[in-house]
């Protein structure tokens, strides 16, 4: 039985957590390991900022459990031993779905490092079954290879992807669209997939849609878009935005659409790094936002504003979102919330 014919769905990310799962970085996986000390500094200070709002659960290598405890992470940070090879638990951790009866299960997708990456990813591939162990849950084991930056639901029966990600032979060479969207479809509960091109460029995860549009709420979609016609984000945001303007949801509802500006370019050792505002990640009563400062100091200002707006009951925490970008990813990257069942 799939989690849909039993009724489970995947909640939206706004809804309350009971808290939230993080990763502590690996050196010896890291694109630049000499740069493991202001990582880590970086993660520390993400894990400080959601633990204001609500319970932080650290996955960190057993080897790492001194050298993680003597930071003093806060009284509301908890640590969990797993051995993992990387740091991305929103890709290789479990997707949590709700049932009607108000039990949480979790779904275990199939990991392998973005298309074969970064070798090894064998211990990766078997965290989300012991975080589900470990939570004495429910697990569906998707054969399907998936990441959940991937996948933004509304919680109401719509999810966004990217056809560049989902759809890529690096992943599920065997299987065609149609097989995709099916199994997404029984894994997660939902009824209607809008299908955007491609993510923004420089993004190593191929596309990954958690840095070029999400939900705010049922029937509105924020996406990060580029004015500038000699950047090649500005086709690939145009693209999408022309797909969101002519999409319906589950709900037959056209969509609200929110536009935030990308901040300026930034380059790091010969290679483009994917800053997105839409790497947020909600939690119980606020936002913890990536920001960049230096070139894009006014665009970080307007991704607060704009924020701020969207959401005026959520306090909106910034954190420096240059301290782990160039390692692929940031701040929703990281993270994967459990949602509450009460």
């Amino acid at each position: 039985m799939y989690p849909k014919d039993l009724n489970y769905t995947m909640p939206a990310e706004w809804g309350k957590h009971e808290r939230t799962f993080i990763s502590w970085p690996v050196q010896a996986s890291m694109v630049f390991p000499d740069n493991h000390k202001s990582v880590c500094d970086g993660y520390a200070e993400i894990i400080r900022a959601i633990a204001e709002f609500e319970p932080v659960t650290v996955v960190v290598n057993p080897d790492d459990l001194g050298m993680v405890e003597e930071l003093e992470l806060g009284a509301n940070v908890t640590l969990l031993p797993i051995r993992h090879n990387d740091a991305w638990l929103r890709d290789n951790g479990p997707t949590f779905v709700l049932g009607e009866d108000g039990v949480l299960a979790g779904v275990n997708w199939k990991f392998n490092a973005w298309g074969g990456k970064y070798s090894p990813w064998d211990l990766d591939d078997e965290v989300a079954p012991q975080i589900l162990e470990q939570l004495k849950m429910k697990r569906f084991d998707a054969p399907l290879v998936m990441e959940g930056g991937s996948i933004h639901t509304d919680g109401e029966g719509t999810l966004i992807t990217t056809e560049e990600c989902l759809l890529n032979t690096n992943r599920n060479p065997e299987l065609d669209r149609a097989d995709i969207e099916e199994y997404v479809r029984k894994y997660t509960g939902t009824e209607s997939i809008i299908w955007l091109k491609r993510g923004l460029s420089g993004d190593e995860t191929d596309g990954h849609v958690d840095n070029i549009a999400c939900f705010a709420a049922p029937g509105k979609v924020i996406i990060q878009v580029c004015g500038d016609p000699q950047d090649e984000n500005f086709g690939i945001t145009q693209e999408n935005l022309r797909i969101l303007e002519n999409a319906v949801d589950a709900k037959g509802r056209k969509l609200e659409i929110i536009q935030i500006q990308q901040p300026p370019r930034v380059d790091y050792e010969d290679s483009r790094l994917t800053l997105s505002y839409l790497n947020f990640y909600f939690v119980n009563g606020g936002i913890i936002l990536p920001v960049f400062g230096g070139t894009a100091s006014e665009t970080d200002k307007l991704a607060e504003q704009s924020l701020a707006a969207l959401f005026p009951d959520r306090r909106i925490r910034t954190v420096n979102g240059m301290a782990v970008i160039g390692e692929g990813g940031n701040v929703h990257c990281t993270t994967q919330q459990m949602p509450a069942t009460k």
